[in-house]
């Protein structure tokens, strides 16, 4: 077995697109995601499970009905499950998601043109 850290700049430095979640690990059922972010986003909501935003670089803001919060780099935000959360990003954020394996990025809109295709591996 070869045993090697996984590096997130190398792992971002693989892709351009935008909030398209790549998947680089697994532990248990959960899935370690790398994703790049870069203006608005749709309302959606992940029904039965919570999302963390760990942000790698840049800054994020996640709008909900009542609020919102920002995230910087080297910070972190569990959403939990059952609420609805818009991200926005006004300059280029790279961000680490943790969230179960076969989470859509668009939660309970799973048909919308926004859907990124599931477990894309990097």
């Amino acid at each position: 077995m070869a045993y090697e850290a996984i590096n997130f700049n190398d792992k971002l430095a693989m892709f351009n697109e935008t909030w398209q979640p790549k998947v680089i690990a697994e532990m248990n059922d959960y899935q370690f995601k790398i994703v790049k972010l870069e203006g608005d986003f749709i309302w959606h909501e992940h029904a039965d499970t919570d999302e963390t935003f760990i942000i790698l670089e840049g800054e994020l803001r996640i709008d909900f009905r009542d609020g919102h919060v920002n995230i910087n780099q080297g910070e972190m935000y569990v959403v939990p499950k059952g609420v609805e959360h818009k991200p926005y990003a006004e300059k280029l954020v790279k961000m680490l998601l943790i969230e179960p394996k076969g989470v859509l990025n668009t939660g309970d809109l799973a048909t919308s043109k926004t859907t990124a295709e599931n477990d894309v591996w990097t």
